[in-house]
């Protein structure tokens, strides 16, 4: 194998001064140099939660030893009083943004720093919150990326790791947990035992009056806690989230042969949480609309397991061996992605959890990795940890996992399983790269994988393969600018609509044969007159597309094939070729109306109805036609699936969306439904933000049903409803959350700007374009972190179908000065704009 891409030597100066830190975050060239000053012994926290409701009080000791030179902490305080190295004072008044320099000499040294903090409500750092529902304050700590620094003082970076001992002051009616065991000796003090050695992006702390539930296995502490509110929907839900911890501990040890090292594994569910989940040690943080209030889809029961079992696979894959640099984050991600599906489809009771994958993480990956900013896998050369930021996208998730998996099936899990407990042991509570683990792979058997990692993790973007019928042949694109020349090996499904039968058992009427493409073009020429469906089971990573033949039988076929998988393929086929034009928004809407009354997954219905709705129905020659031929198509769905079914629910959903509203009204009244649904909380808003984009109902109708019932969800998806009334007035109340001119929480910020870009209400939003744009520079002197890339997404002007708009976003993404993580969102989002375009020039919307 080549030499690793991370420096594994310092710069010739590795000073790094306040003054010198530059915007994006640490710099690689700056944490090589650290490291190479610098080891971290220990580090010991005093936090102080009681005494104040906007800021707590941080008292950090931190042990190290220097080979003697300049470096500097990273600190993110609201007010500092005092920092010593080694019983000396420094001047406080030499931090200069989030970093104080430190003169050090050969040796071990002590840092104490004692700071106030101030809580955050951007989903960050220590977060605060208050649960509409009782008004109790809650905490937690997210301290990835460059969040740490703003409840700590350290050196943040992922290679400085070092064991953490917390001691913590709340008020007496809280309970505290952390990455270690915690004990209470005292009424509102709290005591965390020393942890593992963690990298700083680790460390996590969660604290309130929680609900907790309690359990052990295997010699496991186990834990899961929620909000006071919602400690009946908890309980409910135990049984199911304990279990499938259970068995998935069971199914890594039998894979790793390694013990989870970690101490006790409690499973916290906190309010306001941007991602979906965070590895942290000991103590896993969920956002908590994993705990179900309401009836959901067994989709989204799916959704929740497999993010249980991709957190637990992090223990191993990231917390055990962590990456040195960001730009290793796939060893993070992918495999916690490739392990997490895996392991809930062979252990757990959601055996079709592949299934929902296909629906629900394929497209993502695609698109991300046709985008002009896609990026490689593996070693993606960022420099900074905010760039890095940006790169934790469906490349780094779905590609990375699906390559895995491809790999997999290539070395065999004998070899690949082998590797990576070589990989763990040889890095145990250590660093590691890429290279660390290919070799690691090599050593287990696998051979020179040089040319898989150059084909696969270091070359972005994806083949496109389509059916040439008339040259009888595959035809394979690279990607612009591509060297890769990759072989792809993919199973092909073939039927005829006519034929009554034939094919392979459970796959319907189609015949599955496998195909391995060889260069530019692999000859292949199927049975006159037959549909053909490309990669229907994501053998591999390519973009596949339906010709129009095949494309003309869907209709006639999907509801005949019995193979949840198959479908999946399908849909994955049209919709990367809706994506390029090739395929028609009618032919869509024909192939929906004829498709969902028959399905019966309803991750399917789940993820392409929405998809449908945003990017299909828009751009339809008569968008009220196909939305009623959408709704007819749920409602019959609805009447045909099991009453009170999960599949019953997701296809009532569906005609819910498209719903005319004398129908609506009558459903929200609990009148004429179909048997066996019920209209709970979570449908009722689904209902009301469908009115409200409709124009049929009012601010002050939305504001009675609010106060009914005040959640969190509840006041989400209020903002979601009055930002979609088409009205100047409720485009104005969304736009006053984005310039900040009226706080939001970070979940109500993204409701109002999915809310104020409704396809019809152009003759509102228009105006929003040109504020959008000159709203841009400044932006990231709003917001900060994950937020502000939430939050450019979401006010993106989606609806705006005109070249002046593109082209106006294009010079906004080009201006110097722009914040790194707003110009790659809106790339990204001015990249789906021109897709759209593309259509509506393609099929006349």
């Amino acid at each position: 194998m080549s030499s690793a891409d991370t420096p594994t030597a310092p710069p010739s100066d590795p000073t790094a001064s306040a003054e010198a830190a530059a915007p994006g975050g640490l710099k690689r060239a700056e944490a090589v140099a650290r490291a190479a000053l610098l080891d971290v012994e220990s580090y010991d926290l005093r936090l102080d939660l009681a005494s104040d409701t906007e800021t707590f009080g941080s008292v950090t000791t931190v042990r190290f030893t220097s080979r003697g030179g300049t470096t500097f902490v990273d600190l993110k305080p609201a007010s500092l009083r005092s920092v010593h190295l080694d019983g000396h004072p420094v001047d406080v008044d030499l931090l200069r943004r989030g970093r104080l320099p430190l003169e050090t000499t050969e040796g071990p040294h002590e840092l104490v720093v004692d700071a106030v903090m101030a809580f955050r409500n951007d989903g960050e750092g220590l977060h605060r919150s208050v649960d509409p529902a009782d008004g109790r304050h809650y905490v937690y700590g997210m301290s990835f990326m460059d969040a740490a620094p703003s409840v700590f003082a350290c050196f943040d970076q992922p290679d400085l790791k070092a064991p953490y001992t917390l001691h913590v002051t709340a008020p007496e009616d809280w309970v505290v947990i952390g990455n270690a065991p915690a004990t209470n000796p005292e009424p509102g003090v709290w005591e965390l035992e020393a942890s593992q050695p963690l990298s700083t992006y680790f460390v996590t702390l969660v604290a309130g009056p929680y609900h907790l539930v309690r359990d052990q296995h295997d010699g496991i502490p186990l834990g899961l806690s929620a909000r006071a509110s919602l400690a009946a929907d908890l309980d409910a839900d135990a049984e199911e989230l304990l279990t499938m911890t259970k068995q998935c501990f069971d199914e890594f040890h039998r894979l790793f042969g390694i013990r989870y090292p970690f101490g006790d594994y409690h499973q916290a569910f906190v309010p306001e949480f941007n991602a979906g989940a965070m590895e942290n040690p000991g103590c896993v943080t969920f956002r908590d609309q994993l705990v179900f209030s309401s009836k959901v889809t067994r989709g989204q029961r799916i959704q929740r397991a497999t993010t249980v079992a991709h957190e637990m696979a992090h223990q191993w894959f990231g917390n055990i061996t962590t990456p040195l640099w960001w730009d290793d984050l796939w060893l993070n991600e992918s495999f916690a992605e490739y392990m997490g599906n895996r392991v809930t489809a062979d252990v757990t009771e959601y055996t079709d959890a592949w299934v929902y994958n296909s629906f629900s993480r394929r497209q993502w990956g695609l698109l991300a990795d046709q985008r002009p900013s896609t990026h490689p896998v593996a070693g993606n050369g960022e420099e900074d940890a905010t760039a890095a930021l940006q790169n934790f996208d469906g490349i780094s998730y779905a590609k990375g996992s699906s390559i895995l998996k491809q790999l997999n099936a290539t070395m065999g899990d004998e070899v690949f399983l082998a590797g990576a407990v070589d990989h763990f042991r040889s890095h145990f509570f250590g660093n590691a790269t890429m290279h660390d683990l290919f070799a690691s792979w090599e050593r287990a058997g696998a051979g020179d994988l040089s040319d898989f990692t150059r084909g696969w993790l270091v070359t972005a973007g994806p083949d496109r393969i389509v059916l040439d019928r008339a040259a009888g042949a595959l035809v394979r694109t690279p990607p612009p600018g591509s060297p890769a020349d990759r072989s792809h090996t993919f199973r092909v499904a073939t039927a005829r609509a006519t034929d009554p039968a034939g094919g392979t058992a459970g796959t319907g009427p189609w015949a599955l044969t496998r195909v391995t493409t060889r260069g530019g073009r692999t000859a292949y020429e199927p049975e006159a007159g037959a549909a053909v469906v490309l990669d229907p089971y994501d053998d591999t990573w390519a973009v596949v597309e339906p010709d129009a033949e095949t494309l003309a039988q869907l209709p006639a076929l999907l509801p005949r094939t019995d193979d949840a998988l198959l479908r999946a393929g399908v849909w994955n086929g049209v919709r990367s070729g809706y994506h390029h034009a090739a395929v028609a928004p009618a032919a869509v809407v024909d192939l929906v109306e004829a498709w969902l009354p028959t399905e019966d997954s309803d991750a399917a219905i789940a993820f392409t109805v929405p998809w449908l709705l945003r990017d299909v129905l828009p751009l339809t020659t008569d968008g009220d036609d196909a939305a009623a031929r959408v709704h007819e198509a749920g409602l019959a769905g609805a009447l045909a699936a099991p009453a009170g079914s999960t599949l019953q629910l997701a296809a009532f959903q569906a005609a819910a969306a498209t719903a005319p509203a004398d129908r609506l009204e009558h459903w929200i009244a609990g009148e004429g439904l179909p048997d066996g649904v019920e209209v709970d909380d979570e449908l009722r808003w689904r209902l009301l933000v469908r009115l409200a984009a409709l124009g049929a109902t009012d601010r002050s109708a939305l504001d009675r049903w609010l106060a009914q019932e005040p959640t969190t969800r509840t006041r989400v998806e209020h903002a979601r409803a009055v930002a979609s009334l088409p009205e100047a007035a409720a485009k104005e109340f969304a736009w006053e959350r984005f310039t900040g001119a009226v706080p939001a929480t970070n979940y109500e910020l993204e409701a109002a700007g999915l809310g104020l870009w409704r396809p019809g209400q152009e003759h509102l939003t228009e105006p929003y374009v040109d504020r959008y744009l000159q709203a841009l520079p400044t932006i990231a002197e709003v917001h900060q972190g994950w937020v502000l890339g939430q939050v450019v997404t979401a006010f993106f002007p989606l609806t705006s179908l005109r070249d002046e708009t593109v082209a106006a976003l294009h010079a906004a993404a080009d201006a110097p000065g722009l914040d790194a993580t707003v110009r790659r969102r809106v790339v990204d989002a001015t990249d789906d704009l021109e897709h759209r375009l593309a259509v509506a020039r393609a099929f006349g919307a």
